[in-house]
């Protein structure tokens, strides 16, 4: 269920020489790109005047094959309403090659290194395109956004060009069509057992210091527990990856599942390297004074999710990171099954010295790498347009996310609504069909990004009460662009790996214990050993150079 871990690698390569950031065209072809002579030749099924706003139906019929990302919740299945209704509606069969989630990454390398890939290669973190673009197996895709008039409407009215910057290559184009939001989603944050807080006259903390303290007064009343016992942990580098991901949001820093070496320091104009700065040393401080004075449990960086959910449901532990899925799906659920008067809440992130903010550039989602090989297509104009307008236009995304209406879903005044007898994501636990297993519907492959209205229609009411206070909150600058050359990426990421384990291996042992915080300074040796300065002095570089030829 959880995606977010692939999006902690996020190296920022963008433009160089290449200034139309606003026409988003790509470089080379003006507003017919850089291919436009040929593509006379490759119209087959396309129509002939597609603008934003309006429905795509191909000309003739066509296929176009897509890798598919098995989700194990809602396992691929050929006679989805999803597959039979696309075609009515658009004239395209979508031929799916089935990947099991947990081998998509390595199964995806092999077709693309193989030149067997499909043309449609979807489910796509940033940067996992960067790997695949000096092959020329993948196309640059921001040299077709003329054909895709529902994707520059969107970036155009939703200010995205900063963030599109953010995911171009030393030649100024990018090769992933992200997932575009119109706001930030937030995803994780604390939840805690209300009805312990109520025993003990405890408000909700609206900051970490209060949560300090509420954790506190748990264990005074529960000497022999801990009272938070976290999850996350496993199948990602990054110890208590959500956790540190929100916590270190609350000191401006990314963490956990979104740290990255690199990070803009908007006050000093420069790039810092992440895991030397003060504000993430204050971060490791706060917890290892939560798991010194047993607040936390100290398996928490280490054990199963299901060891962290049993603790919950035990009750030997009273608050647990959450998303609003697992909230409602897992803890709630279970916990109302399990231990009588039982009630969990996610709170808002907790505030802390950075104030209230969010992390900057988090409107991009995974997206859609194409294929080389589609360009040799007679369809391929019609292709564009139908990916166009299944990922990037409103009714699209619609579709995607909540099927046809009347049959899978209701809509009035705004407020969508699973039709009777359709569970979704737990929503009626007793319904005999389920809008994802049984439909193909609001499935991660196709179902992403969008207008804030649509991607609040899936809100349960937790969720609707965390977003509200979360899009309240000031989004923090998004680094400029600073385009690193060929030559300086593959320096650089002989430097990334040894320098991120570096941080990870002593976040660990700092929070533990296990290394004093006495020995920061020794730490921040050891990271200059490994290159830190050169690798930050590298990026400066990339944006002075950037700015010097784009002004």
């Amino acid at each position: 269920m959880n995606n977010a871990g692939q999006l902690s690698r996020r190296q920022i390569l963008a433009a160089a020489g290449c200034a139309g950031l606003a026409a988003l065209t790509g470089c080379g072809g003006g507003d017919d790109g850089g291919d436009a002579k040929d593509l006379s030749k490759k119209r087959h099924g396309a129509m002939q005047d597609y603008r934003a706003g309006q429905p795509f139906k191909a000309s003739e019929p066509l296929s176009f094959s897509v890798l598919h990302n098995i989700n194990p919740v809602y396992p691929l299945k050929n006679n989805w309403l999803f597959w039979k209704e696309l075609t009515r509606r658009t004239g395209v069969t979508l031929k799916p090659v089935g990947v099991p989630l947990t081998d998509y990454e390595k199964k995806r390398s092999v077709l693309i290194g193989s030149g067997d890939a499909p043309f449609l290669i979807p489910k796509t973190y940033h940067p996992s395109e960067v790997a695949f673009v000096s092959s020329g197996a993948i196309l640059p895709v921001s040299d077709y956004l003329h054909l895709m008039p529902h994707f520059r409407d969107k970036v155009k009215r939703w200010k995205l060009e900063p963030e599109l910057d953010s995911i171009r290559q030393a030649d100024g184009r990018f090769y992933l069509l992200p997932g575009l939001h119109e706001k930030v989603r937030s995803g994780y944050s604390l939840a805690l057992r209300t009805d312990v807080l109520d025993k003990l006259g405890l408000d909700l903390p609206t900051t970490w210091d209060e949560v300090y303290q509420v954790f506190k007064a748990i264990k005074q009343e529960y000497p022999d527990k801990y009272p938070f016992s976290d999850r996350w942990s496993q199948n990602t580098p990054y110890p208590a990856a959500a956790l540190f991901s929100y916590l270190g949001q609350a000191y401006g820093v990314r963490a956990g599942w979104t740290y990255d070496n690199i990070s803009w320091d908007e006050t000093a104009q420069k790039f810092v390297f992440t895991g030397a700065t003060d504000a993430f040393r204050q971060m490791i401080t706060y917890v290892r004074k939560l798991v010194a004075e047993k607040l936390v449990d100290p398996e928490s960086f280490t054990q199963t999710d299901d060891d962290a959910a049993q603790k919950l449901l035990g009750e030997k532990s009273f608050a647990i990171s959450a998303n609003p899925q697992v909230l409602v799906q897992e803890y709630r659920y279970n916990l109302n099954k399990q231990v009588k008067g039982a009630r969990i809440e996610m709170i808002p992130v907790p505030l802390g010295p950075a104030g209230p903010v969010v992390l900057g550039g988090a409107r991009l989602e995974n997206g859609v790498m194409i294929s080389s090989k589609a360009l040799k297509s007679d369809s391929f104009v019609a292709m564009m347009q139908f990916v166009d307008w299944l990922w990037y236009s409103d009714e699209g995304q619609r579709f995607a996310r909540w099927g046809v209406e009347g049959v899978t879903y209701t809509r009035s005044g705004g407020r969508y609504r699973p039709k009777p007898g359709i569970s979704l994501m737990g929503s009626d636990p007793d319904a005999p069909k389920d809008l994802q297993k049984d439909y193909g519907f609001y499935n991660g492959v196709f179902a992403y990004g969008g207008s804030w209205e649509l991607v609040s229609s899936m809100f349960g009411p937790d969720e609707q009460k965390f977003q509200a206070a979360m899009t309240r909150r000031s989004q923090l600058p998004i680094a400029p662009a600073h385009p690193l050359q060929s030559v300086e990426q593959e320096q650089a990421s002989l430097w990334e790996t040894p320098l991120r384990d570096t941080v990870t291996q002593n976040t660990l042992k700092f929070v533990l214990g296990k290394r004093p915080l006495s020995e920061w300074d020794d730490y921040l040796a050891e990271l200059k050993a490994k290159n830190l300065q050169q690798l930050v002095d590298l990026h400066n570089k990339a944006h002075e150079r950037y700015k010097k030829e784009n002004g």
